[in-house]
């Protein structure tokens, strides 16, 4: 799988102007959503989850759901990534996210299940 709309931990320590140990605390304390990918050391953050320079606010509450319904990084990034619906409409949760469809987005995060 490819993380193309990522950045680093790195990247984003300059980007945000704070050390990349207080940016690993956050996505340990759910703060941020972090993705490691399979044999590589470093995590990624997932752009989209930023607006204007700082995390959305309800990225904390999309962790939690996430944890509620079972779901490792991988499966997160995968639920708030992957196309739904038919035709020319279909959006991801993460364009539902940057609209301000939070509620919905938290709630289709509860609802997913975990890969078997």
């Amino acid at each position: 799988m490819a993380y193309d709309d990522c950045l680093t931990g790195a990247w984003l320590s300059t980007w945000l102007g704070i050390d990349t140990a207080r940016i690993d605390r956050m996505r340990r304390g759910g703060e941020l959503i972090g993705i490691r990918p399979v044999g590589a050391g470093a995590w990624l953050y997932p752009a989209w989850q930023f607006q204007n320079g700082k995390p959305r606010a309800t990225v904390p509450r999309i962790v939690a759901a996430a944890a509620d319904a079972g779901l490792d990084e991988h499966r997160l990034y995968t639920v708030l990534t992957m196309r739904a619906g038919l035709g020319a409409e279909q959006r991801r949760l993460v364009d539902v996210l940057v609209a301000g469809g939070d509620d919905q987005v938290v709630t289709a995060v509860r609802e997913s299940r975990p890969l078997q």
